[in-house]
C-alpha cells in the first residue's frame, strides 16, 4: 500500500478528521501525527493536503422535521414473533425494536425524542455527535424511514431535546 493509501485509510478510520478536512480547518502537521502512518512526517502531511483538496466542500443545511418528546419508555425483551414484552402483554407497539429488546411505553422511566420529516442516517450521526459532545449517552437510538428516535434517561430528556433541535439545524450535506 502507498502511503497516499495508507493516509487516506487512517484518515476513513477518524470520520472527525475527514468532516474537519472537507471544513478546511485542519492543521496537517498535528493530523499527520495523529494518524501514526508509517513513513517520513513531511510526505504524510502533503498526503493530506492532497487528500483534502480532492474533497468536496464542506457544506450543512437545516433539515424540516417535527421534535416531539415522551417520557415512560422502558426497556423489555420482546418475542421473537410480535412486539410484546416477553411474558406481558399489552397492545402496544414498541417505539424500537432491535433484535429482541424493545422499549415500550408505559413500562418505564426513559424519555424518547422523536423526530419526523427529513431524517437520514445523517441527521442521526449529528444527533449523537452533539449528544456525546455534551457527555450525554442516549440508551437507544435509530432511525427508518422518516422517523427517528433517541431515547435518555428522564433527567436528561429537556437537554437532549434542545440538542437534537439543534443538531437539526446543521446536517452535513
Amino acid at each position: 500500500m502507498t502511503l497516499a493509501a495508507e493516509t487516506r485509510a487512517a484518515i476513513r478510520r477518524r470520520p472527525f478528521l475527514h468532516e474537519a478536512l472537507r471544513a478546511g480547518v485542519v492543521n496537517y502537521a498535528a493530523a499527520a501525527r495523529l494518524l501514526d502512518v508509517e513513513g517520513e512526517h513531511g510526505a504524510v502531511v502533503a498526503a493530506l493536503g492532497r487528500y483534502a483538496e480532492a474533497l468536496p466542500d464542506h457544506k450543512e443545511s437545516a433539515r424540516e422535521a417535527r421534535v416531539t418528546i415522551r417520557s415512560g419508555f422502558g426497556e423489555r425483551t420482546a418475542g421473537p414473533e410480535s412486539g410484546e414484552a416477553e411474558g406481558e402483554e399489552t397492545t402496544d407497539t414498541p417505539l424500537l425494536r432491535v433484535g429482541e429488546h424493545a422499549l415500550l411505553p408505559g413500562t418505564g422511566t426513559e424519555t424518547a425524542i422523536l423526530v419526523t420529516g427529513a431524517v437520514d442516517g445523517r441527521v442521526l450521526s449529528r444527533v449523537l455527535g452533539r449528544l456525546a459532545v455534551e457527555d450525554l449517552a442516549p440508551v437507544a437510538a435509530g432511525f427508518a424511514g422518516r422517523a427517528l428516535v433517541v431515547v435518555v434517561t428522564r433527567r436528561d430528556g429537556p437537554t437532549a431535546l434542545r440538542l437534537v433541535e439543534s443538531a437539526l439545524e446543521t446536517v452535513p450535506d
